[in-house]
């Protein structure tokens, strides 16, 4: 640990708070919260570590800490900085980790839609449905029994839905508002566990029209109670109340936790949902950020059950809705029943979580090992694409901690390389990305990767040593006569690094060859494809963007296009003197 580390960590506050945790580059790689700053944060230097508490201390350059006046206060903060800056050791909860809900919009004609987005748009919102097939068949089902608008746009003319009875047709017929608000009324009782009223009006509606011999009609109340039966009794009643309420239980071991909530909407257990998440200090803290960061992206039930190590009177301040430690009954049986199921997915993931960092985390380090560098978290590689020196263009991607990050992927045209020069192709794009780099300071990798041998180790080394001053490990890929992933290459002058075929750290390294290469050539098919139907056309009169895209559309390519006669042009919508010039010039093309 440095001296610059140590001054800091001597003058620490004895106060609650949060601490950020930043690399060499000064990019937040951690933030946690502490009852007593000063004790937590000098805990990360003292003692033994997990190993994965042990890669969060040895990427440890600098820390920032910020002083609260509450433990709640601490807990909302750390959710806020976590959401802000993304730090690769805090897991979050992300957009696709949402719920599907079933939403009645606030539109003059509603619509019944589906959505994992919750807006405060006047809209009514019903969920959440963790298992997205059954929002699906629900709102089917809905969609069955109660016609309203379907449409997103409303057309000119009524369509098949109206035909079915399952549309009021507001695009052609004057549906009043009271006619939507009844409709509505009775979703939202349906959804609200109502079904079984409604079960009961369309019972005494088919018997009505079996008595009055309109059978066909009947049989629709049939299928329509069947369907309810089929979509909404499947669920296990699990209370006789009809309170929607969130039941959660947890595990721990070996540094990581496992979050098991049951959802509970009318009284029955709808779905569950598992995640499994890293902690680094007391397991109770850390659930009660994941909590809070759950209900950032989903509606809060009235009730929230917890188990008894939990401080529930901080999260009922954190969450705002009757958080409880159930002491007996039906309650208290579906916490433990929750921690149960938890403390099983735990035990059972553990040997996926160890494989997957044998193959991510354990064949980065094993892989710095070999290169006699420091183990490349970050890694950068790079390849070429063109045809006989046409379109030539170049990729990169990013791979963290043995994992791809397409986020970060990068597309490049080359610009000043004239014909197929591989060398200098490598030279402009690294040049290119390193100088944004350094002028944005963005995180520079451990090791860079470049799909190729030694003139293109030399090329790369050249641009980062000599113009750039920067030291950053390369390695060149090498490739066989079967185009897969034969040799690796580092070091002045470059030495083979022996690595054996079956070992993670060459796996890692054929899949990082195999992306950036997929990626490039991609790419590469992209800008070729462009261009060939560009430069056919752009010449013409009267043949911009938007007629371009409208030919190669109808045609599918440019060589079908050729085929086409000057009526088969016009159907495109393209006038005749335009066809007409189309015709002449890709006549003369061919």
């Amino acid at each position: 640990m440095s001296d610059y580390l140590k001054e800091k960590l001597a003058i620490l506050p004895d106060q609650p708070g949060c601490y950020l945790m930043k690399d060499k580059y000064g990019t937040v790689i951690y933030v946690g919260k502490a009852k007593i700053l000063k004790n937590r944060v000098r805990s990360y230097f003292t003692g033994s570590h997990d190993g994965k508490t042990l890669r969060l201390v040895n990427d440890i350059a600098d820390f920032e800490y910020i002083v609260t006046s509450s433990d709640l206060e601490a807990l909302i903060l750390e959710m806020n900085l976590i959401k802000k800056y993304d730090p690769k050791y805090n897991i979050m909860l992300k957009d696709d980790k949402g719920y599907p809900f079933i939403k009645i919009t606030s539109e003059k004609h509603p619509r019944l839609v589906i959505t994992r987005k919750i807006k405060k748009d006047k809209g009514k919102y019903f969920g959440p449905y963790p298992n997205v097939q059954a929002a699906n068949e629900t709102k089917r089902l809905l969609d069955r029994i109660y016609p309203l608008r379907k449409c997103s746009t409303i057309p000119d003319r009524v369509c098949l839905y109206y035909h079915i009875g399952q549309c009021l047709a507001p695009c052609v017929y004057n549906i009043t508002e009271t006619q939507n608000k009844e409709i509505i009324d009775n979703i939202s009782r349906f959804l609200s566990g109502g079904y079984e009223q409604v079960k009961e009006e369309l019972t005494e509606k088919m018997f009505k029209a079996s008595e009055d011999l309109d059978f066909e009609r009947a049989k629709e109340y049939r299928d329509q109670i069947a369907h309810i039966e089929a979509t909404m009794e499947k669920q296990k009643v699990a209370f006789n109340d009809f309170i929607n309420r969130d039941v959660f239980g947890y595990s721990y071991d070996k540094g990581w936790m496992c979050v098991q909530v049951f959802f509970i909407r009318q009284g029955k257990l709808i779905e569950r949902e598992v995640s499994m998440l890293p902690f680094y200090h007391e397991p109770e803290e850390d659930f009660l950020t994941f909590i809070g960061q759950f209900y950032a992206k989903n509606i809060k039930p009235k009730e929230v059950l917890v188990p008894a190590t939990v401080n529930a009177e901080l999260a009922q301040q954190l969450l705002e809705v009757d958080v409880q430690h159930p002491k007996r009954g039906k309650k208290k049986e579906l916490v433990e029943l929750a921690c149960k199921n938890a403390a099983i997915a735990l035990k059972e993931k553990f040997y996926l979580i160890e494989r997957d960092e044998q193959r991510t985390i354990g064949a980065v380090e094993r892989l710095g090992e070999a290169l006699k560098i420091e183990a490349p978290y970050r890694i950068e590689a790079f390849d070429n694409s063109n045809i006989q020196g046409t379109d030539p263009v170049s990729a990169m991607i990013v791979f963290i901690d043995g994992k791809p990050e397409k986020k970060e992927y990068r597309k490049y045209k080359i610009k000043t390389v004239q014909g197929s020069d591989d060398y200098e192709s490598m030279r402009e794009v690294v040049r290119r990305r390193y100088i944004r780099v350094l002028k944005e300071q963005l995180p520079l990798p451990d090791l860079i990767i470049v799909d190729g041998g030694k003139g293109h180790l030399a090329a790369v080394q050249d641009i980062l040593e000599n113009e750039l001053g920067l030291l950053i490990p390369i390695a060149g890929l090498v490739k066989d006569d079967k185009h897969r992933t034969s040799n690796l290459m580092i070091g002045e002058p470059p030495e083979i690094v022996p690595l054996e075929r079956n070992s993670q750290e060459f796996y890692l390294l054929q899949r990082i060859q195999d992306e950036v290469h997929r990626f490039a050539i991609t790419f590469h098919r992209q800008v070729r494809s462009k261009s060939a139907f560009q430069s056919v056309l752009d010449d013409i009169p009267g043949v911009g963007e938007k007629r371009k895209k409208a030919l190669l559309k109808h045609f599918g390519s440019v060589k079908k296009l050729k085929q086409a006669t000057i009526e088969e042009i016009q159907q495109t919508g393209v006038p005749r003197n335009v066809a007409q010039q189309i015709f002449e010039v890709l006549k003369k093309e061919s």
